[in-house]
């Protein structure tokens, strides 16, 4: 079996009976038991029982050359987020640890179901994922793989998904997005995480934070494992167009906004992978948008995660606000000051931004950025809550700037080297554009993640 297996090459591997599920599963079990690992904080709930049964029976399946997919045996991991049947789903909270279980699977839940992956278990999170850095003061806070004796955050909301994926504790994760929630964690453990255009997935079933901006993504090893968990998440056909050759690629370099306050050792390996592209042929032009400028002024109040989270949280905050996290509690409190006129007034400036935006962005092939402007902090570093504040802001910022424009995006790793701080390059484009994004990654993946 390949050492760093991809939904690809684990396919094949059961495809050619190297391996079965029942194997694949009993690994992810060992390691999410390990007392020495971070199986204890990266997940709230392992099926272990429910997980082995499947296994059985997708081994069953193959055996009769009736597997629902090639996929059908691979174990993945759900963010706490998503209904599943006969669970709660708890968001990462406390307040809602004692809500009645789910009577239904969430839409993709149930389309990952049909083709046949194991449900190893519902990771840790951001409490209603809010928060891109990746603490949980009720469940602990599960750790970035790079320098882990330090103690580095994993990136947040979808912390305990990149965890599951970086640890082999599942082989590939779901997530949400809604300013950054699958791309930072990605970005922080140096691992692959892809964001669709908003209305691709469907949300069904996912507890929102922000239903103007809330997408479903995932986790993986390759974009090409993105590629196909989306494919089944969304029902698009698993189908890639011919790319360009290399030298007729374009990108977009932002001059604005994306590099303010930027880690040198961010800035640093995004020059180095931009050398390697442009080496190849590729394009870049570095270009103003003036439409990120904007972004920071309409997200002043608090913008729709405040707005729309406070209107979905007001009754239980009345009830149990005490059992929140403060510092969720204080984000989602601030949608109370605004009044429908702000609101209105961002649904407005944010339809004149993605129209202004795509069009700007249209004529390239991606634009191109580090996924976050810093390195993942130690989580001692953000006990000042000033501090947290700041540092959460700029490890959302870049990915915000494509949730609001409505684009997809996705995370690469760039780091080289072993021991090397993990760093995400982000590329992405216009809404709608899912598939051409995939196939411009998995060229740009060839080159600057090998």
């Amino acid at each position: 079996m390949n050492h760093t297996p991809t939904l690809a090459s684990l396919a094949d591997d059961l495809a050619a009976g190297r391996t079965t599920s029942r194997k694949l599963v009993e690994a992810c079990l060992e390691r999410i038991d390990d007392s020495a690992g971070e199986g204890a904080r990266a997940f709230v709930a392992v099926d272990r029982e429910a997980a082995l049964a499947t296994a059985s029976a997708m081994d069953e399946l193959r055996r009769r050359d009736a597997a629902p997919s090639a996929y059908a045996g691979i174990p993945i991991s759900i963010k706490d987020l998503f209904d599943i049947r006969g669970q709660v789903t708890k968001a990462g909270s406390k307040v809602l640890a004692n809500a009645p279980a789910a009577d239904a699977d969430a839409t993709i839940v149930a389309r990952l179901r049909q083709a046949g992956f194991v449900l190893i278990g519902r990771t840790n999170m951001v409490e209603f994922a809010y928060s891109g850095l990746g603490l949980n003061p009720h469940y602990g806070t599960p750790l970035s793989p790079w320098e882990r004796k330090a103690g580095r955050v994993p990136g947040g909301s979808s912390s305990g998904a990149a965890i599951s994926v970086t640890d082999g504790m599942a082989h590939a994760a779901i997530g949400t997005d809604t300013g950054g929630s699958c791309r930072i964690p990605a970005a922080f453990t140096g691992i692959v995480g892809f964001k669709p255009t908003a209305a691709r997935v469907p949300l069904d079933g996912c507890l929102p934070l922000a239903p103007s901006l809330d997408s479903i993504g995932s986790f993986g090893r390759s974009v090409a494992c993105c590629e196909a968990i989306d494919a089944i998440m969304s029902g698009a056909p698993l189908a890639r167009r011919d790319i360009a050759p290399l030298n007729r690629l374009r990108f977009a370099v932002p001059a604005n906004v994306a590099f303010d306050h930027v880690d040198n050792e961010v800035a640093s390996a995004f020059e180095t992978a931009v050398r390697r592209l442009s080496d190849q042929g590729i394009q870049i032009d570095r270009i103003a948008i003036p439409e990120f400028d904007r972004v920071a002024d309409i997200n002043a109040k608090g913008g729709f995660p405040a707005a729309e989270s406070f209107a979905w949280h007001r009754r239980l905050i009345e009830k149990a606000a005490a059992q929140y996290d403060p510092r969720v509690l204080v984000r989602i409190q601030r949608g109370a000051k605004q009044t429908a006129a702000d609101y209105l007034d961002i649904v407005e400036q944010r339809r004149a931004l993605i129209a202004d935006a795509s069009k700007r962005i249209a004529a390239y092939d991606a634009v191109m950025m580090p996924t976050v402007a810093i390195l993942p902090p130690k989580v001692s570093e953000l006990a000042d809550d000033a501090e947290f504040g700041r540092l959460n802001l700029l490890s959302l910022r870049n990915c915000t700037l494509i949730n609001m424009i409505d684009g997809c995006a996705i995370s690469l790793p760039i780091a080289r080297g072993d021991n090397a701080a993990p760093v995400g390059l982000m590329l992405a484009k216009e809404r709608g554009q899912d598939a051409t994004l995939f196939a411009v990654a998995s060229a740009v993946e060839n080159i600057v993640s090998r």
